[in-house]
């Protein structure tokens, strides 16, 4: 009998919860990624949304979503490596969609896709927006959903 995985995701804003967000961060993008510590840690927490999943009640995926006029801006979305290719990362994401979709000020949801992960945003709805750029040294692709246009 296979035993079921619970994931739990959320919006978090305890002080602890956010500091699991920016473990993982730290192990994903600095450790794994090589990015500065100054890049990473940008001082942007403090004016950021944070999501947390946890499998199991183990922390596993994190992001951070900013809000600017009408667009929800998705950063920062990573998973632990024992954890990837698991649809997490997916879950995440779609959790975050369906949150701020609720919301009638947000009509439009963007992000900055590493290169490498184009095809996983394109699944979730996402298009390319504009020219291929570096952040950190890793080239990145903006991408956008726009949650009020016609089907």
């Amino acid at each position: 009998m296979t035993q079921t995985k619970v994931i739990d995701i959320r919006f978090v804003d305890s002080e602890d919860d956010i500091a699991l967000c920016i473990r993982l961060r730290r192990e994903v993008f600095i450790a794994e990624q090589g990015v500065s510590e100054e890049l990473e840690i940008d001082g942007e927490d403090g004016v950021s949304a944070h999501v947390l999943a946890r499998l199991d009640g183990r922390p596993v995926a994190a992001g951070r979503v900013q809000y600017a006029g009408g667009t929800a801006k998705i950063q920062r979305v990573c998973v632990a490596k024992d954890c990837r290719g698991k649809g997490l990362g997916a879950e995440l994401i779609r959790f975050v969609l369906t949150e701020v979709s609720d919301s009638p000020k947000i009509s439009k949801v963007r992000l900055g896709a590493q290169m490498q992960a184009l095809a996983f945003y394109r699944k979730l709805g996402f298009s390319p927006v504009g020219a291929e750029y570096l952040d950190a040294g890793i080239p990145h692709q903006t991408m956008e959903i726009d949650l009020r246009g016609s089907a």
